[in-house]
């Protein structure tokens, strides 16, 4: 059995779930009869039947003693859905290869406990990386009830992000503009600043690429944002942190149907981590950060972003007064600085797209 390739296969399928299926990890599954794909599937939307499930379905009689190869271990407990352990019993498979275990403490190892128990072969850790990074979000999320944070940025080659007049649109290419929708397509919520509302008045929607729109956040410590901003015409679920914001200004953002959050902090800001908490205990598994670079200092200030997608354009911006990628404080000196590990590189156009988990300092 080539369990690599076939396993690369449920991994592609796997990330057609991406944005339906939150808080949920997106899984794919192939079912392969003496080296023949008779059966595929991926979890489609949350709620509905899981990739297994699905790739047995259109199996049908072959699935019987045939190999299921599927990204995550098989759940074994009622949810929205019947356990997917009983329902590959009743297919009659005869073997079962995972990706890697599921974190939920409801699945953890259980899975493979009762499919070997029942003396089916299990083989786990094919292409385990892969999709424990496939499932970050789900991972992170299901273990703390924070939700993942992704910081993005559009930069020049010099690092900056808007040139000495505020002009900013636009240093990346098309082709990187439709990759970041398919990050605010992943992400449960697209966060920026009250500057950004103001400066370049975004819609937040996930318009290049198929795909349900994020739920739209908006850190406005002092209630600056205008009323008529774009974003709050767009349909879909918006919610403004602040922290001094005017009771009538409140009043008007909420008949038009906007949640505000009070959750000041001690220095009379927003409270990063606070939201953030707020927003687990919702529901909400994922933050896609979109700036601008006092928002995405904060956030790395405060070490609450998982991973950085930062994409490159080759233009030179210059200028003192420059708009900066990233502002706060800034390192004293290289060693302090923010590292990255897990780093990927890709292209799109003529812009590249830097991404890497941050490195966490310990003590």
């Amino acid at each position: 059995m080539n369990d690599v390739r076939f396993m690369r296969m449920a991994l592609r399928l796997a990330h057609k779930g991406e944005g339906t299926v939150n808080p949920n990890p997106v899984a794919g599954a192939v079912v392969v009869q003496e080296e023949r794909v008779v059966g595929r599937g991926y979890h489609r939307v949350f709620g509905g039947p899981h990739a297994e499930v699905m790739a047995l379905d259109q199996a049908k009689a072959l699935a019987r003693g045939a190999t299921l190869y599927v990204t995550l271990e098989p759940c074994p407990h009622h949810g929205k859905t019947p356990p997917c352990t009983e329902r590959i019993l009743e297919a009659g498979i005869g073997r079962v290869v995972f990706a890697c275990e599921d974190p939920n403490p409801r699945v953890h190892g259980k899975g493979l406990a009762r499919l070997e128990d029942a003396g089916i072969e299990v083989v786990h850790g094919v292409l385990a990386t892969e999709a424990r990074r496939q499932n970050e979000i789900f991972f992170k999320f299901i273990t703390s009830g924070i939700p993942f944070v992704t910081l993005k940025l559009g930069m020049s080659l010099d690092g900056r992000i808007a040139t000495r007049t505020g002009d900013s649109k636009w240093i990346t290419g098309e082709t990187s503009r439709k990759e970041v929708h398919r990050l605010r397509r992943k992400h449960s919520a697209v966060l920026v600043g009250a500057g950004t509302v103001l400066v370049d008045d975004p819609q937040l929607t996930v318009r290049h690429v198929r795909g349900p729109n994020p739920i739209r956040l908006v850190l406005d410590g002092k209630g600056e944002i205008p009323l008529a901003a774009a974003l709050f015409s767009e349909p879909g679920r918006t919610i403004v942190a602040t922290a001094t914001m005017l009771q009538d200004k409140e009043e008007a953002l909420a008949s038009r149907g906007v949640e505000v959050w009070r959750v000041a902090g001690r220095d009379g800001r927003v409270d990063l981590a606070a939201f953030l908490e707020r927003l687990g205990k919702s529901g909400i598994d994922s933050v896609l950060v979109e700036g601008g670079g006092e928002t995405a200092a904060a956030f790395l200030e405060a070490q609450l972003v998982d991973r950085v997608a930062f994409f490159v354009s080759p233009v030179i911006l210059g200028g003192r007064t420059a708009v900066g990628a990233v502002g706060g404080t800034g390192a004293a000196t290289v060693a302090d600085g923010i590292r990255l590990r897990a780093v990927e590189l890709r292209r799109f156009g003529e812009d590249f797209l830097y991404t890497g988990l941050i490195e966490r300092r310990s003590g």
